[in-house]
């Protein structure tokens, strides 16, 4: 069996890499990104870190719910992609920022959690088996956060996860301000030096090396109070490490339109907690979409929020592929699909005022973003 999940794997892999027909490649778009700049810093109460960590977001809000919702205005958009800045010893910042060729953006509304179901039939996640998988990218560039969510490496120092893994909308989480990101690793074969936690279950003898988080970032559309008033769209954050991780990372990139995707379909790879140790892969199609969500049925469990949701595109400029991050895969929603309740998984589209905001918090220079 073990061999034939392999097989499978690498069909699915080689799928995503392949282009849908001989002569059409499916192509990364050019998108006009906004510059968003800070414009002031303020220093806040140190936080108390009282809130209990939460492994998805529970909605039931779905398309039809976002789509009729207003459009924000210029302030309230502003407002939403202010941000706090955690730092490591504990202080804390806000920082309002200014929008600059703003791009329409529509929020969500008000939400109610509702039990989740994320399996949908047949279970169709692979978990990754190996050090040969588990080391190569893109299946690397998985990491686990110490709160218990997964983040994806998209720059030598950041880790791009989930809001909701840091901050529950009122409160950072416990274990935020000493927050740690983990690196599957071989196990040396003394087991004299290394990682913290070990899992003996660990195919290959892997285990984790953490490496601390010295800063994060959280938008304000997040931290309103109540995390659900504008449903998910804001359900990111960014994460500084002390110190380079020293592995390939995969660029982020403005989300496409759903049916420009290959296949329609998106792929991610989390740390489930139905299967402790194990890095799960899966891929599915986009079922519907918003300004700032995709709509999708890929099995998930918690565990896998904050996983960097991809797809592999043709990249003109460089005449070459590239998989590029477009979504950070949230949680949960159940939508009420012409009287009849219909459950989804959710992700977060990397539309391109968040873009903007990402890059920047990555590179500080607002130069270097102005490409999706």
């Amino acid at each position: 069996m073990a061999g034939l999940s392999t097989l499978i794997l690498l069909l699915c892999a080689a799928k995503d890499a392949m282009p849908s027909s001989s002569h059409w490649k499916p192509t990364w778009p050019s998108y006009r990104v906004p510059v968003i700049l800070p414009q002031s810093t303020l220093n806040l109460d140190k936080p108390q870190f009282d809130a209990e960590a939460r492994l998805e977001v529970v909605s039931p809000c779905g398309p039809a719910c976002h789509k009729s919702s207003p459009l924000p205005t210029y302030e309230e958009v502003k407002h939403y992609l202010s941000y706090e800045t955690l730092y490591a010893n504990g202080s804390l910042t806000e920082t309002e920022v200014g929008i600059y060729i703003l791009s329409n953006s529509a929020d969500g509304s008000q939400s109610k959690s509702r039990t989740k179901r994320q399996i949908y039939g047949y279970d169709s996640r692979f978990s990754i088996f190996g050090k040969d998988f588990l080391l190569n990218y893109p299946f690397s560039t998985s990491v686990k956060l110490s709160t218990g969510c997964t983040g994806t490496l998209v720059a030598e120092k950041h880790v791009l996860t989930a809001a909701h893994c840091i901050h529950d909308g009122k409160s950072y989480v416990k274990g935020a301000q000493k927050l740690r990101v983990g690196f599957l690793k071989p196990k040396l074969k003394d087991g004299s030096k290394g990682a913290n936690i070990t899992n003996s279950a660990m195919p290959e003898k892997m285990k984790f090396q953490w490496i601390r988080v010295k800063r994060t970032h959280v938008p304000k559309g997040w931290i309103k109070g109540n995390a659900n008033d504008i449903g998910m769209d804001y359900d990111y954050a960014l994460l500084e490490l002390k110190k380079p991780h020293k592995r390939k990372f995969m660029k982020i990139g403005v989300s496409p339109p759903a049916r420009h995707l290959p296949g329609g379909r998106i792929h991610f790879s989390g740390y489930d907690n139905d299967r402790p140790g194990n890095l799960v892969y899966r891929f599915c199609d986009v079922k519907d979409e918003t300004y700032d969500l995709l709509y999708q049925q890929c099995d998930a469990q918690p565990g896998a929020s904050g996983s960097g949701v991809y797809v592999r595109m043709w990249k003109r400029q460089n005449h070459k592929w590239e998989r590029k991050i477009i979504g950070i895969f949230s949680g949960h929603q159940w939508v009420d699909m012409n009287g009849t309740p219909q459950d989804f998984n959710v992700a977060v589209r990397i539309t391109p005022l968040k873009y903007a905001q990402i890059c920047y918090w990555i590179k500080g220079n607002y130069l270097d973003c102005r490409e999706g």
